[in-house]
């Protein structure tokens, strides 16, 4: 997405946090009964990522995946590049975003 000349880029932290995942990249994100949620990538091999494995201490809202698309799509809409990756606190499970 192109804004104004400035390129917008959202990257997910994937679940190891090693890895991140471009957020245009994704075509599907399936979310599981665990509360394990996978991204595929948009590519001639079918690739999977992890975005967050599914959790002992508490299992994410059922609408998560919803929430992630809602933060990129916001995200998507600002200029320059941001990072967005699950987090759990007290309140529960939320994606949390900041500028690179």
């Amino acid at each position: 997405m192109v804004m104004s000349g400035t390129a917008t880029d959202v990257w997910i932290v994937a679940h190891d946090g090693r890895d991140m995942v471009r957020a245009d990249a994704i075509v599907l994100i399936r979310f599981d009964d665990t509360g394990r949620l996978t991204a595929q990538l948009r590519d001639e091999a079918r690739v999977t990522v992890a975005l967050l494995e599914g959790s002992a201490s508490g299992r994410p809202p059922g609408d998560f995946h919803r929430q992630l698309i809602r933060t990129i799509s916001e995200l998507a809409a600002s200029s320059g590049a941001h990072l967005v990756h699950a987090q759990k606190n007290d309140r529960g499970w939320h994606w949390v975003s900041e500028t690179l």
